[in-house]
Parts: C-alpha cells; structure tokens; sequence
C-alpha cells in the first residue's frame, strides 16, 4: 500500500513516525506545511517541517514532542542575556539546523533540496517533502489585528481571539516537484491529526486538487486538542471544538474518518457526511501507539 500523508505539527509528526514503522521508504511520502515557516535572529525556520524530520529521525524532544533531545540553550540564553528577543526557544543543536538552512538557501538551493540533505543526513529513507519551494506565510486575524502566526502562537501564546486565517502568498505558490507524483501513485492520502486551520489547510491550498481516496485522523478528543489550539480556534470562530467539526472541515474531499472511542457518540452524524468512520484509540502518548494507529489507519484503508 502507497499513502501520502499531510502532516505538520506534533500530532502530525506521531502518526507520521507511526506510518513509518510499517511502510517501506518506497510507499510513504509525507508533505509538511510551511505555513509557519519564518525569519529569526537572520535564520531561516521550519517549525513543523523541522518537528517531523527530528521525529522520523528518533532526534525529537519525547517531552514537549518539537525541539532536539538532549538540548542546551547556551546560545539564546547569551542572546537574551545582551538584550535580544528571546521569545522563541532555540536550542543549541536546533540552532545548527536554521544556520546551515540560511546558508544554503541564500546560495540558491531549494527548501526541497536541503530537506532531501538533511533527511539523508538524519538517516530518515522516507521522502519528506516541504509543501512548497515558494514561500507561503499563514496570517492570523485576530481581534488584536493581523498578527504572523508565530507572533501570535509563540510570542503570544494564542491568547489574542482569532477571526480568521490569511495564507500570504499561497495563491503564486506550486507544489514542490514530487509532491504531486507522490499523490497520483498513492492509494490514499492521509491527513494526519493537525491543526485542520494552520497545518493542513495551507496543504490543500496549494496542493488544490486530490483525486485519490482521503481519509482524516482528527486532532480533537472529547472536545479538546492533545497539543496547540486547534479547539480554541473552532470556539472563537463560532464552531464547538469536535470530532465533527473536524470531519466538516474536510467534508467535501473525505473518503474516511478516523475519532477516538471518547467521541463514538459522533460517529452515526459523521458518517450521516457520507464518509465512513472508524471509531479506535487515537491518543499516541508512546512509540507503540503510534504504531498501531498507524496499523488501524492502513487497515480501515483497506477496507474502503
């Protein structure tokens, strides 16, 4: 079996590493936002396409699930101690990341190319593909103005109230080459549990067009996201933060729907959608749960 999933963030990078561990390099593509991607202290960073590298490449903080294991903060704690912005936590090893990044991508080289390098560096075999070599940045509306999204997730902790999101620059932006191809072979697409507004939607902007099963692993639990603020987003935008909600989202491209056994009383509306469900475990606290949510998704894919 081929899948192409659609990843970004922590929830995203879980069942990426998961899928990982049952399909072979040749049948798992995985297509990461760069919605969030921005400019730091002169550095170029990836936030989500870094957390499901350093995640497939056993390299990922298990405590906070982004970030390297094992890291030192003698750089940004320097940096904060002369004065400069310190709001973004950059660790020592995380640092080498965006400095050889910046370095390359100032000589030209294409986001797609670098990530290819430092996968092979890592010793990750499955392709991993940034969405797009162009940049895309997702603008947050909020009752506190338009803020860039790390301004407003980071430096803001998500607590202005959002009303909307803006992808800058994602109409101009193509996908990155083999991003497309990975599709068009794949049995399915998976859309992994992230944030449907800030991780996957930029995805499917530019992506545009899925002629291939698609099948969704929500990110909300009896109401509530393991990580970040995917359910605060639905409630400031006037939605109640579900397994349902989320299954709207994508209501109009969804093949098959993935909720945890806490929102099985959801499953008889979802699939009242026209789209079937599986109703399993989808909290992934450990690599073995990973694992065999992984073995559910393939499994019910099979079944469609």
């Amino acid at each position: 079996m081929k899948i192409t999933a659609l990843a970004g963030g922590v929830g995203g990078a879980k069942l990426a590493h998961g899928l990982a561990q049952i399909l072979a390099p040749e049948d798992l593509t995985i297509i990461v936002n760069t919605g969030d991607d921005f400019e730091h202290l002169g550095m170029y960073i990836c936030p989500d396409l870094d957390t499901v590298c350093y995640t497939l490449g056993g390299l990922a903080n298990p405590e906070t699930g982004w970030g390297r294991v094992g890291e030192s903060w003698n750089t940004i704690s320097n940096v904060e101690k002369l004065g400069g912005p310190a709001w973004f936590r950059l660790g020592d090893q995380d640092i080498a990341t965006h400095l050889e990044r910046t370095r390359r991508l100032k000589e030209g080289q294409s986001l797609s190319q670098i990530t290819k390098d430092f996968c092979k560096a890592w010793g990750i075999q499955h392709t991993v593909l940034p969405m797009s070599d162009s940049p895309v940045r997702t603008m947050v509306d909020s009752e506190e103005g338009e803020l860039a999204f790390q301004e407003y997730f980071v430096h803001r902790q998500c607590a202005p109230k959002v009303k909307g999101f803006r992808f800058d620059g994602v109409e101009a932006a193509e996908p990155v080459v083999g991003a497309k191809e990975a599709i068009d072979r794949a049995d399915a697409v998976v859309i992994c549990p992230s944030n449907p507004w800030v991780s996957i939607d930029p995805i499917l902007r530019v992506i545009k067009k899925i002629d291939k099963p698609v099948l969704a692993v929500s990110p909300i639990i009896g109401g509530k996201t393991v990580k970040g603020p995917a359910a605060k987003m639905y409630e400031e935008l006037g939605i109640e933060p579900s397994s349902l909600a989320v299954a709207r989202h994508y209501r109009t491209i969804l093949t098959g729907f993935v909720l945890d056994n806490a929102d099985s009383a959801m499953e008889n509306e979802i699939k009242n959608l026209n789209v079937k469900t599986l109703v399993t475990d989808t909290l992934m606290n450990h690599l073995t749960d990973r694992t065999r949510l992984a073995k559910d998704v393939l499994h019910f894919i099979g079944s469609l």
